[in-house]
């Protein structure tokens, strides 16, 4: 008898207060599924205005695709004070949804799916377009998301939970 394998879908979030990419992935063993992907965009109004529309969207999405895993792409600590405020409106929406949460840096997502963490985004547009066999690249944002999704499916469970070899670790991020 085999043993049956569980679908996991998950859900990968690159925030942003312009436009915050989303991608949703079923992995299933090795195997990734494409599900869909797009962007909140939000450019005009005030910042609660602009944070609404991201807990808004998002919670949207969680709901139109059900129970899932949501992990993000972790913002540099140099981000502004705004950048990280649409991470938390991000981060409201996954726990809205009694959902859990993973972190991961851009260097991790990058070396999981391009294989080396300086690539360029159109490099990682494109190993996004090849590993989930999609007809064109999506877009940048979307690819983002995309890829925190894939990293996730490949074995990582947040900062805590990736190889660390050759790398330094400083308050709790890989460098």
């Amino acid at each position: 008898m085999t043993a049956r394998r569980s679908a996991r879908r998950i859900l990968g979030i690159d925030p942003g207060l312009r436009v915050t990419g989303f991608g949703l992935i079923v992995a299933t063993g090795g195997k990734l599924q494409y599900i869909a992907s797009g962007c909140v965009r939000n450019t005009v109004g005030e910042l609660p205005e602009r944070l609404k529309v991201i807990i808004r969207d998002l919670g949207s999405v969680i709901i139109e695709h059900g129970p899932i895993e949501k992990v993000f792409v972790n913002i540099n600590p140099h981000s502004t004070l705004l950048l990280g405020q649409a991470r938390g409106a991000a981060i409201s929406a996954a726990v809205l949804a009694d959902l859990p949460v993973a972190e991961y840096t851009a260097l991790q997502i990058k070396q999981a799916v391009v294989g080396h963490g300086k690539a360029a985004k159109g490099q990682v547009q494109e190993m996004v377009k090849r590993l989930l066999a999609l007809p064109a690249a999506p877009s940048a944002d979307a690819a983002d998301a995309l890829a925190c999704a894939i990293c996730h499916a490949h074995g990582g469970e947040g900062l805590h939970g990736l190889r660390r070899k050759g790398y330094r670790v400083r308050r709790g991020r890989i460098l």
